[in-house]
């Protein structure tokens, strides 16, 4: 019972992170389609808050066990990959 607790805790912690890294994609979508270009401190700005704030939600969920580092890691990376081509894509274009 308890260890079903525990993975009901931690898929629902991995969730809500994934959810979050969903939220800063749209939101830097929307930055790029209507606002601003990359290159505008207003963009860098809000990538850097978002994603910092991230980053310390991971850690936080990590220190609870809730969430392996490595799986923390790799919610960051593929963020950070998939900002990036967007950045590129918007930029080649």
């Amino acid at each position: 019972m308890a260890s079903e607790i525990a993975v009901n805790h931690q898929e629902k912690a991995l969730a809500l992170l994934k959810a979050d890294a969903d939220k800063i994609m749209k939101l830097i979508k929307v930055q790029m389609d209507n606002l601003t270009m990359p290159q505008c401190p207003l963009y860098e700005e809000v990538l850097d808050t978002q994603m910092f704030g991230l980053s310390r939600e991971i850690d936080f969920a990590v220190r609870l066990g809730l969430v392996e580092e490595r799986e923390g890691k790799t919610l960051l990376d593929s963020l950070e990959r998939e900002l990036s081509a967007l950045h590129d894509a918007f930029t080649s274009k």
